[in-house]
């Protein structure tokens, strides 16, 4: 039992040193230098995406307030027309009503003068 493991610490051993060995290689460098300059075109082009996305979302984001704008100018129009309207309406009846009170009295006027 002792040999077996004794033999997996050899075994152990040789392969990480035959790891290190390979890790710190000049062809392992290279490879780990491709690796990382790949790793940081993808975050350059992803951040690019990002923004991108980002400029996208500000537009739409900036319509929206816009159209929400113009929705509440058009609302306060129409709600500003409709109080015209309504308080005009007051008035006309006001005017019909002095006219109707006035006319009684001027056929009053028009009798006691004959």
């Amino acid at each position: 039992m002792s040999y077996v493991k004794a033999s997996w610490f050899v075994a152990g051993t040789l392969f990480g040193t035959a790891g290190l060995k390979l890790l710190s290689s000049k062809d392992a460098q290279k490879f780990y230098v491709h690796v990382a300059a790949a790793g940081l075109r993808a975050k350059d082009q992803v951040m690019n995406t990002v923004t991108t996305v980002q400029e996208a979302a500000s537009d739409i984001l900036a319509s929206a307030k816009d159209l929400n704008e113009e929705r509440a100018a058009k609302e306060a129009a129409a709600k500003a027309a409709a109080q015209i309207k309504d308080e005009s309406a007051e008035v006309v009846q006001e005017q019909v009503v002095a006219e109707v009170e006035a006319q009684p009295v001027q056929a009053a006027e028009t009798e006691t003068e004959n």
